[in-house]
């Protein structure tokens, strides 16, 4: 049977299982990356596996998230990972040198190869024709051990592209397009594949600013074919020999199938504050912005940068905005200031940050209450910012340059037509500025390594088996499309991370009421009187990042289970790892009119995870039935107590 490239890559690497939708398979694992806001506690998974040397072909670890440091937390745990990934065999990249998303396309990325990331946005890598996914820190301490990957089947649904976008519509509102089709809920177990004409009128670039977003979309991965613009771009990169061609094998089926047309796309904005809320930035404009920024994972690359400089040539930034650029690696930076885009932007009232994820995770640059910001990033959930209540447009850049030259949200292709300004023509160049040196290469013997441990560096919490009868209440009961930026706060949190107890103190931090207990202090509270806490939520509960501290501080604070409509691939997933139970109403009344407090019990749980899938339970003095979806091995992992569980 002819294949799609997604399942040509899954077939090479197949462990375990069949190609056969919804089905469990195991997949094995060439490439890995972290960042430094997953990669200490997988780094202490990791040693807490006891494995000497990583298995993969490459593992690097990027210092791109924490790299403000006030206060010693980030740079210890610095000093943990530049000391661990030299004694387990693991590249380093050092802080600087960029956002693990751009530089691990430029640098490591490989079409054909299959790539794990503890970042939610690695499949950027499809962009290049890879099957990149996003996991927990603990998935990807497995992968760098050398056991497969487990996960499911994906459906897949093909994206038609033809003809040719017009000027000053981008990459970026071709991904909106999608989001405002499939929405950025309900489309768990599958994956995206695109292809038609359109797709060879797209630079490498433009790909990954569509795969990484792709990551909104809640789906496994996203994927581009490998073709002479994918060359193009390794050969660029001084790695023309990792190039080789992929496409979909003639008759390959798709199970389902969206077309879009180029060339009828207009610029377009996510509102606030979920991606999937798309309209036309013309329906929107007109409102005042008091901040830009270009940067984020997204739209960091040269391409995006050089369209910056051009349209800012000649022109300065509107008195009423800061207008703030992050190019997404020292590449990007180097070869701007070279070319004369830092100038240019310099004198057109620019503020040039750092080569990292910064403002996209609330870290710095955080806009003013009450006004509204315009961001090239990835997400605009509800704080993500660091200022509560924001107002966050996500826009191309395009978009963002023309919002920062008027002061109000502003469609590039009106602003363009009134100055009698065109889009100026991109060509990948020739060669691209390498140099290595800021990614450390490991020895070749780690054995003698001292690996640097400062007071902030903790353990990672082990969880006890699932006893017999689950008994307690629902800790907190929430409503759709809850984020893991909901569960696990980012922004100056961050720094936390390697401290649980402390980091689990501001779990629902944003649910918490003036003068009230928080979640934590009620979750703690059970726990410590030999109760079980649960999680009660609506649908896509757990979307969003790959933080698996969503998980582990939860389970640290005693909650035993999280009932819900429906909760995100990479979510459950990690609820799985550290012991907590994911179960699934079967009718939205069943979950609606529950309440904090109510009291919740499941009797022989054991038995009846073993006897199937039906769940019987008790919840707010109701008898229902829930769901249990998890195969048999990761029932098995649940019952005791997770896969770093207390022997």
């Amino acid at each position: 049977m002819s294949k799609t490239i997604i399942q040509q890559i899954l077939a090479a690497h197949l462990v375990e299982g069949e190609l056969v939708a919804g089905s469990p398979i195991s997949i094995k694992i060439d490439q890995t990356l972290c960042q430094d806001a997953t990669g200490t506690m997988a780094f202490l998974e990791l040693e807490a596996m006891n494995v000497p040397r990583v298995k993969t072909e490459v593992s690097v670890q990027y210092i791109d998230h924490n790299t403000n440091q006030m206060g010693p937390e980030n740079a210890n745990d610095h000093l943990y990972l530049q000391s661990v990934c030299a004694a387990k065999g693991v590249r380093y990249s050092r802080p600087g040198n960029g956002i693990c998303h751009q530089v691990h396309l430029e640098r490591f990325g490989i079409p054909g190869k299959t790539l794990l990331g503890s970042d939610s946005h690695t499949p950027t890598g499809g962009g290049i024709g890879m099957v990149a996914i996003g996991a927990g820190g603990l998935d990807v301490a497995r992968a760098m051990a050398g056991i497969p990957f487990k996960l499911t089947c994906p459906k897949i649904i093909g994206i038609k592209l033809t003809g040719k976008l017009r000027e000053w519509v981008s990459a970026k509102d071709v991904i909106l397009k999608v989001l405002s089709i499939l929405s950025s809920k309900g489309n768990v177990g599958t994956a995206v594949e695109y292809f038609g004409d359109g797709v060879a009128t797209l630079s490498v670039p433009e790909r990954a600013t569509i795969t990484n977003m792709g990551a909104e979309l809640g789906v496994t991965t996203s994927v581009f074919p490998s073709d002479d613009e994918t060359r193009r771009f390794l050969e660029a990169e001084g790695r023309g020999a990792d190039w080789k061609p992929l496409a979909a094998e003639e008759g390959a089926q798709y199970d389902r199938v969206i077309e879009i047309a180029l060339d009828e796309l207009v610029p377009m904005a996510a509102c606030p504050s979920n991606p999937a809320n798309v309209k036309p930035v013309a329906e929107v404009a007109g409102l005042p912005c008091s901040q830009v920024l270009v940067g984020s994972c997204t739209n960091s690359s040269l391409k995006d940068m050089q369209l910056v400089a051009a349209m800012l040539k000649g022109h300065a930034v509107s008195p009423a905005v800061s207008l703030a650029i992050a190019p997404g690696s020292k590449q990007v930076l180097r070869m701007l200031a070279e070319d004369g885009s830092l100038a240019i932007m310099l004198a057109a009232g620019c503020r040039i940050l750092e080569s990292a994820c910064g403002p996209c995770i609330g870290q710095g640059f955080s806009p003013a209450s009450g006004t509204i910001s315009v961001r090239t990033n990835n997400r605009n959930f509800l704080n993500r910012t660091g200022t509560k209540d924001d107002q966050c447009y996500l826009v191309s850049p395009a978009t963002a340059v023309a919002t920062a030259l008027t002061g109000v949200l502003t469609d590039p292709a009106a602003l363009a037509q009134e100055l009698g300004m065109h889009e100026p023509a991109w060509k990948m160049p020739e060669h691209f500025v390498v140099d290595d040196r800021m990614i450390i290469v490991p020895p070749a013997d780690g054995s003698q390594v001292e690996i640097v441990r400062k007071e902030t560096i903790g353990e990672p919490p082990h969880c006890t088996a699932l006893p017999d009868t689950l008994d307690g209440e629902a800790v907190i009961a929430v409503g759709d499309r809850i984020t893991t930026d909901h569960i696990m706060p980012a922004g100056a949190n961050l720094k936390l991370r390697s401290n649980i107890p402390r980091y689990a103190k501001v779990v629902f931090d944003c649910f918490t009421e003036a003068g009230k207990p928080s979640f934590a202090d009620r979750a703690s509270a059970l726990r410590d009187a030999g109760k079980a806490g649960f999680i009660v939520a609506g649908e896509s509960y757990g979307q969003g990042s790959s933080r698996e501290h969503a998980a582990i501080c939860p389970m640290y604070l005693g909650v035993k289970a999280v009932l819900a409509i429906s909760i995100e691939r990479i979510h459950a997933a990690n609820l799985v790892n550290f012991g907590i139970l994911p179960l699934y109403f079967q009718k939205r009344e069943d979950y609606e009119g529950i309440q904090q407090g109510d009291k919740i019990t499941i009797c022989d749980i054991r038995k009846q995870l073993s006897a199937g899938d039906d769940i019987r339970a008790c919840v707010g003095g109701k008898e229902i039935t829930l769901k249990c979806n998890l195969t048999a091995a990761d029932r098995a992992v649940v019952l005791k107590g997770g896969l770093l569980a207390a022997e």
